[in-house]
Protein backbone atom coordinates (compact mmCIF):
# COMPACT_ATOMS: atom_id res chain seq x y z
CA UNK A 1 0.00 0.00 0.00
CA UNK A 2 1.04 3.84 -0.72
CA UNK A 3 -0.07 4.75 2.61
CA UNK A 4 1.02 3.59 5.92
CA UNK A 5 -1.63 2.48 9.26
CA UNK A 6 -2.46 6.24 10.31
CA UNK A 7 -4.10 7.34 7.43
CA UNK A 8 -7.23 7.38 9.63
CA UNK A 9 -5.17 10.08 11.92
CA UNK A 10 -3.86 12.42 8.77
CA UNK A 11 -6.98 11.66 5.39
CA UNK A 12 -10.39 12.50 6.18
CA UNK A 13 -12.27 9.40 4.23
CA UNK A 14 -15.91 10.42 2.26
CA UNK A 15 -17.67 8.39 0.45
CA UNK A 16 -16.24 8.59 -2.91
CA UNK A 17 -12.13 10.00 -1.89
CA UNK A 18 -9.89 10.08 0.61
CA UNK A 19 -8.23 13.37 1.40
CA UNK A 20 -5.77 15.91 3.26
CA UNK A 21 -5.87 19.40 2.07
CA UNK A 22 -4.64 21.76 4.38
CA UNK A 23 -4.10 25.96 3.18
CA UNK A 24 -2.53 28.52 5.31
CA UNK A 25 -3.64 31.86 4.47
CA UNK A 26 -2.39 35.04 5.30
CA UNK A 27 -4.80 38.74 4.92
CA UNK A 28 -4.69 41.75 5.78
CA UNK A 29 -7.25 44.64 6.45
CA UNK A 30 -7.40 47.44 4.23
CA UNK A 31 -4.54 49.97 3.99
CA UNK A 32 -2.26 47.57 6.77
CA UNK A 33 -4.51 48.69 9.65
CA UNK A 34 -3.66 47.95 12.98
CA UNK A 35 -7.31 46.45 13.88
CA UNK A 36 -5.99 43.40 16.08
CA UNK A 37 -4.50 46.13 18.19
CA UNK A 38 -8.21 47.31 19.45
CA UNK A 39 -9.48 45.78 22.39
CA UNK A 40 -11.85 42.75 21.89
CA UNK A 41 -11.48 42.59 18.03
CA UNK A 42 -8.79 39.62 17.96
CA UNK A 43 -10.90 37.37 20.46
CA UNK A 44 -14.35 38.66 18.50
CA UNK A 45 -12.51 37.54 14.98
CA UNK A 46 -11.32 33.98 16.52
CA UNK A 47 -14.85 33.44 17.82
CA UNK A 48 -16.32 34.19 14.09
CA UNK A 49 -13.66 32.10 12.47
CA UNK A 50 -14.30 29.49 14.51
CA UNK A 51 -18.26 29.77 14.35
CA UNK A 52 -17.76 30.08 10.08
CA UNK A 53 -15.49 26.89 9.58
CA UNK A 54 -17.61 24.65 11.93
CA UNK A 55 -20.74 25.91 9.45
CA UNK A 56 -18.78 25.05 6.34
CA UNK A 57 -17.35 21.92 7.73
CA UNK A 58 -13.37 22.89 8.05
CA UNK A 59 -10.88 22.18 10.48
CA UNK A 60 -9.18 25.53 11.78
CA UNK A 61 -5.39 23.73 12.74
CA UNK A 62 -4.11 27.06 14.00
CA UNK A 63 -4.71 30.21 14.07
CA UNK A 64 -2.77 33.23 14.58
CA UNK A 65 -3.08 37.08 14.62
CA UNK A 66 -0.52 40.25 14.30
CA UNK A 67 -1.53 43.97 14.84
CA UNK A 68 -2.42 43.91 11.19
CA UNK A 69 -2.47 40.30 9.28
CA UNK A 70 -4.48 36.89 10.40
CA UNK A 71 -2.73 33.64 10.02
CA UNK A 72 -4.95 30.67 9.51
CA UNK A 73 -3.95 26.94 8.92
CA UNK A 74 -7.14 25.35 7.79
CA UNK A 75 -8.22 21.65 6.42
CA UNK A 76 -10.52 21.38 4.11
CA UNK A 77 -12.92 19.19 1.62
CA UNK A 78 -11.95 19.24 -2.45
CA UNK A 79 -14.59 21.63 -3.05
CA UNK A 80 -13.82 24.38 -1.00
CA UNK A 81 -11.74 26.40 -3.24
CA UNK A 82 -9.03 28.70 -1.72
CA UNK A 83 -11.05 31.77 -2.90
CA UNK A 84 -14.10 30.29 -2.07
CA UNK A 85 -13.08 30.18 1.96
CA UNK A 86 -11.36 33.30 1.83
CA UNK A 87 -14.97 34.56 0.55
CA UNK A 88 -16.51 32.84 3.42
CA UNK A 89 -14.29 34.17 6.16
CA UNK A 90 -13.86 37.56 4.80
CA UNK A 91 -17.45 38.42 4.21
CA UNK A 92 -18.35 37.10 7.59
CA UNK A 93 -16.03 38.47 9.58
CA UNK A 94 -15.82 41.84 7.64
CA UNK A 95 -19.50 42.09 8.03
CA UNK A 96 -19.70 41.15 11.75
CA UNK A 97 -16.71 43.28 12.98
CA UNK A 98 -17.77 46.76 11.45
CA UNK A 99 -21.47 45.71 12.83
CA UNK A 100 -20.47 44.95 16.42
CA UNK A 101 -16.90 47.12 16.32
CA UNK A 102 -17.70 51.15 17.10
CA UNK A 103 -14.00 51.87 15.42
CA UNK A 104 -14.23 49.87 12.61
CA UNK A 105 -17.87 50.62 11.52
CA UNK A 106 -16.53 53.50 9.36
CA UNK A 107 -14.55 51.68 7.11
CA UNK A 108 -16.75 50.28 4.12
CA UNK A 109 -14.57 46.92 3.48
CA UNK A 110 -12.63 45.66 6.71
CA UNK A 111 -9.97 43.60 4.45
CA UNK A 112 -8.36 43.79 1.49
CA UNK A 113 -9.08 41.52 -1.66
CA UNK A 114 -5.90 40.01 -1.52
CA UNK A 115 -4.27 37.06 0.35
CA UNK A 116 -1.93 34.88 0.34
CA UNK A 117 -2.40 30.93 -0.06
CA UNK A 118 0.03 28.17 0.38
CA UNK A 119 -1.00 24.05 0.80
CA UNK A 120 0.76 22.29 3.00
CA UNK A 121 1.00 18.26 3.88
CA UNK A 122 2.47 15.13 4.98
CA UNK A 123 4.58 15.09 2.13
CA UNK A 124 7.28 17.15 0.30
CA UNK A 125 6.94 18.68 -3.07
CA UNK A 126 10.37 16.74 -3.71
CA UNK A 127 9.20 13.46 -2.91
CA UNK A 128 5.70 13.74 -4.70
CA UNK A 129 8.28 15.12 -8.05
CA UNK A 130 10.03 11.96 -7.42
CA UNK A 131 7.13 9.77 -7.51
CA UNK A 132 5.37 11.39 -10.58
CA UNK A 133 9.03 10.70 -12.61
CA UNK A 134 9.26 6.90 -11.41
CA UNK A 135 6.22 5.80 -12.05
CA UNK A 136 6.08 5.35 -16.25
CA UNK A 137 9.54 3.33 -14.93
CA UNK A 138 7.99 1.06 -12.33
CA UNK A 139 6.30 -1.81 -14.10
CA UNK A 140 8.82 -2.20 -16.90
Amino acid sequence: MWYNISIKDRYTRKQTCVYMINYHFVFCPRYRRKIFNIDGVEKRFKELVEEKCRQDGIEVIAMECDKDHAHLFLACSPIQSPAWVMKEIKGCTGRTLRREIEKLSRMPNLWTRSCFVSTAGEVSSETIKRYVETQKTKYV
